[in-house]
């Protein structure tokens, strides 16, 4: 059997592909545990700089996978409670990848190869940065199962855009080309879907090959500044300034003494 999720390095990179092309990569539980693995797996690695989540073949995630395998019957325990606890469980844990991939001290890049929607939108949006190529579209899309949002999408995608954006894409669910979802400011950047993947490395091995230091405190900034009180933010960012600059030139001092032996 195919692997649902692939991992493969390039120097501080890792790749982490959605492997269900025949799917569009939608999600059921032959993937979203394996791939809260690996997003926990990268987040630990002292070795992983930087991290880019894609789909294989023409897609990145068309969102959960309707006709997949949800997990079996359930049989309610006083452990494990009945069907409600238990399905509120396993999604809150298969969530993880968005959390972590917003949480983890270190850039993400969500590699939008095609079609995004429902808990895909969740993924792609808990990435600090979103490459998208021309084929590729964006639909919220939980309004065809009359479900509520899933993966992070609601907060994620309220912070990025505000509220009231965020309500337009939810409510009225209109599928997006790539230049209306660019112009939303949905994409980060937008290229030929031919050198998508380049120009995506070429940010991932720059942000990779980067005061690794100074990244893991900028994003610990970011993501403070976007709950946190104002004075309790300019604290912290104080805190943080020093912490960074005073660990990022101890490595360089490091790095220069070893070349110059």
């Amino acid at each position: 059997m195919n692997e649902t999720v692939l991992i493969e390095n390039q120097g501080g990179v890792r790749i982490v592909t959605l492997n269900r092309p025949d799917r569009l990569n939608a999600l059921d539980s032959s993937i979203m545990g394996p791939l809260a693995d690996a997003m926990a797996d990268a987040a630990r690695d002292v070795s992983v700089s930087c991290v880019v989540v894609t789909g294989a073949g023409r897609g990145f995630c068309s969102g959960g996978d309707l006709k997949g395998d949800r997990g079996g019957p359930v049989t309610a325990s006083r452990d494990l409670g009945g069907r409600n606890e238990q399905g509120f469980a396993r999604l809150r844990g298969y969530m993880e990848t968005s959390r972590l991939l917003h949480e983890m001290t270190k850039p993400t890049i969500a590699m939008i190869n095609g079609p995004v929607a429902g808990a895909g939108i969740g993924i792609a949006g808990a990435c600090d940065l979103r490459f998208a190529g021309e084929s590729a579209t964006f639909l919220a899309a939980f309004d065809k199962i009359g479900a509520g949002g899933d993966f992070g999408s609601s907060w994620f995608w309220t912070k990025i855009l505000g509220t009231g954006v965020a309500r337009e894409l939810f409510f009225l669910s209109e599928k997006l080309s790539a230049e209306q979802a660019f112009a939303k400011g949905i994409y980060t950047k937008l290229f030929a879907d031919d050198v998508l993947r380049e120009e995506t490395l070429k940010v991932a091995h720059k942000l990779a090959d980067g005061p690794r230091i100074g990244y893991r405190y900028m994003k610990i900034n970011l993501n403070a500044a976007e709950d946190w009180a104002f004075e309790a933010q300019f604290d912290q960012e104080a805190l943080n300034m020093g912490l960074s600059t005073q660990g990022s030139a101890a490595v360089w001092k490091a790095e220069r003494e070893a070349k110059d032996n």
